[in-house]
């Protein structure tokens, strides 16, 4: 569409924007939403984005199409009044413990009272007595905190599609619940978290691990270690006074050591070792007769989502434990002697690690392999409760003996960096020439769904990069239908990969895209860019695993057959 519209008096040019609040934010109006997020379908719910139009009538700016000729006013006296009058009646039904809130400081409703002014609220609160539902390992659940903006909802059924939350009841009654009101373990719930990434307030939040882990710190008899991953270190900064995508691992590790961490490691070495061991079980599956493809297991998210929906694939699904539990399981064996309890973190992009790190499969003699998970945003949390000015840190480098990584590690953050990097390892070819012809078959981008075909030894590999569970879904009906026929499948549940875990400060997709830049420009840096070629793999598994590879770096499900098809 070609043409103007006049918002506050100022003539817009209309190109592709689909409603009028596209149209006033690409001005630099910053007009107030609760229920509106582009990835999303419209909603229309809290009413905050009104504006006036030239005959005195109000229009829901998320909900109406931009049109030539078109007037409209964001802030008029009658605006101001309605807005504070929509902010009054939610806190009016909301639980005001802000100061106790996992939301505090973060929160659209608290922010937005703060903005508009909001000091009485002029009628009875009718808020509900609090009803936490703490059941689930990777979020926690308050409905006194709900101003059922649906944010949660349409994200678990139109991205995700998972479909464990609903709205219930009508009228007054209604609130967002899951089916017959169980708990969100008992749910179809599979913990990725992208429902309290969306919500405005403390509704639903990441489970906060924080008190436990500042306990095992400040234990003296404890020796505690951390491992960060890659996708932390470039979606930490923006929050911390840096630019968005920018690689802050430095300064992370600085504030770690700090804090009484003894040892701070670096989960692309995981990463590495995942994809070796990945890599050798490709090469053995694809001289099988397969009708199914193999399924990467990186995602906690995703293992849940097939155990669930499509137990049937499990079987297909590659034993190689995560690197987080690779990892873990490495650091829990170079410790074991040490002579002190031992406690070992993870600062994780994703609230499903939580969940993945009590699952009974996941020990290592008898005790977990990973004690605790923090989010991308606990750790923002706990630097700032420690004190200490992380613009001011001098930047350090992780701890050795696990200090050596490669490029092919560090993509593992972003969709399409499993594959490129199992990719690379089977390239005997390391030059530039050959990287470059790799980053280019196909993988790389932030959309849902990739298909690439690969030349390897006579052979043409089919393989599909697919995140956001919505995707999957679709894909694997036309795998399982017959309709699509792989090799090879790398899953992500959350749409871009981990980079976009619901554990990082929420930004739109559009600006996630620069964090997935970021870590392809920190690969770019690396020396060593295959995972095959990092020395430290061959001393690992020579020395402290040796004997016990398969032990502590693969796992089988309950619901995992022994062997693929």
């Amino acid at each position: 569409m070609k043409g103007y519209m006049t918002i506050d008096n100022i003539p817009v040019e209309i190109h592709d924007e689909r409603n009028i609040l596209e149209l006033i934010r690409k001005i630099g109006i910053e007009l107030p939403t609760f229920c509106y997020y582009s990835e999303l379908s419209i909603h229309g719910a809290c009413r905050m984005c009104l504006v006036e139009n030239e005959k005195g009538g109000l229009e829901a700016a998320c909900s109406e199409p931009p049109r030539v000729g078109h007037k409209v006013w964001t802030n008029t006296a009658r605006l101001r009044k309605y807005r504070k009058n929509i902010l009054e009646l939610l806190l009016s039904n909301h639980n005001r413990d802000c100061t106790v809130c996992n939301k505090s400081g973060e929160c659209r409703l608290q922010d937005l009272a703060l903005k508009f002014g909001i000091k009485n609220i002029r009628y009875l609160n009718t808020a509900y007595t609090p009803e936490p539902d703490e059941s689930s390992a990777s979020v926690s659940i308050d409905r006194s905190k709900c101003i059922l903006c649906g944010d949660c909802i349409r994200v678990c059924n139109e991205i995700q599609n998972v479909g464990a939350i609903d709205f219930a009841f009508r009228g007054s009654q209604m609130k967002v619940a899951t089916a017959f009101g169980v708990p969100m373990a008992s749910s179809p719930c599979v913990g990725c978290g992208q429902c309290a990434a969306v919500c405005p307030t403390g509704a639903i939040s990441v489970k906060n691990s924080l008190e436990a882990v500042w306990s095992d710190l400040l234990d003296k008899n404890t020796d505690v270690t951390v491992q960060i991953a890659p996708a932390v270190r470039v979606a930490i900064g923006k929050r911390m006074g840096f630019e968005e995508g920018q690689n802050a691992l430095g300064l992370i590790v600085a504030a770690l050591k700090r804090m009484g961490f003894v040892k701070v490691f670096d989960t692309t070495l995981g990463a590495d070792m995942t994809v070796e061991e990945e890599s050798k079980e490709f090469l053995k599956f694809v001289e099988k007769t397969h009708s199914l493809p193999l399924f990467t297991s990186c995602c906690p998210a995703w293992i849940n989502y097939a155990e669930k929906r499509y137990p049937e694939l499990m079987g297909n699904i590659s034993t190689c434990k995560s690197p987080m539990q690779m990892f873990g399981a490495l650091v829990k064996q170079y410790y074991k002697n040490n002579g002190k309890r031992h406690v070992h973190v993870a600062v994780m992009p994703c609230t499903a690690k939580k969940y993945e790190a009590v699952r009974p499969e996941f020990t290592c003699d008898g005790v977990p392999i990973v004690d605790h998970v923090l989010s991308t945003q606990e750790l923002i949390r706990m630097i700032e409760q420690s004190g200490y000015q992380f613009n001011k840190l001098e930047p350090e480098a992780v701890d050795n003996p696990f200090g050596i990584v490669t490029g092919a590690g560090v993509i593992f953050g972003v969709s399409g960096g499993v594959t490129e990097a199992v990719l690379r390892t089977l390239t005997e070819d390391s030059s530039n020439a050959t990287l470059l012809q790799t980053a280019m078959a196909g993988e790389r981008g932030m959309e849902g769904l990739k298909e690439l075909q690969v030349e390897y030894k006579g052979k043409t590999l089919s393989i599909a990069v697919v995140s956001g569970l919505g995707n999957v879904g679709r894909l694997l009906e036309d795998i399982l239908s017959g309709k699509k026929v792989f090799d090879f499948v790398e899953v992500m549940a959350c749409p871009g990969g981990c980079v976009c875990g619901a554990g990082q400060p929420y930004v739109p997709l559009s600006v996630k895209e620069i964090r997935g830049k970021g870590l392809y420009a920190i690969d770019k840096l690396m020396s060593y860019k295959r995972s095959s070629d990092n020395p430290l793999i061959e001393d690992i598994f020579s020395g402290i695993l040796k004997g016990r590879e398969h032990e502590l770096l693969h796992v089988s499900y309950d619901s995992q057959e022994e062997s693929t098809e």
